[in-house]
């Protein structure tokens, strides 16, 4: 698994799921819509920790500086 994620990538992921976590516990969104939001919020802060993102290959993104 060849990372593929840069910071800014990164950050914005965490700070849009810090977003939708502040929105569910605040009790902005409920129901279906927000089990959704709260699973895609997951998966944001996983890709963010490992640093790949599984799409980014199907597409041919690549959003880490060169070494």
């Amino acid at each position: 698994m060849k990372k593929n994620m840069g910071i800014v990538d990164k950050t914005l992921r965490v700070f849009a799921a810090a977003v939708i976590a502040l929105l569910f516990f605040t009790k902005v969104i409920s129901g279906t819509v927000a089990i959704i939001l709260m699973v895609i919020a997951v998966m944001f802060i996983v890709t963010s920790f490992i640093s790949f993102c599984p799409m980014y290959p199907l597409f041919g993104i690549n959003t880490r500086k060169k070494e």
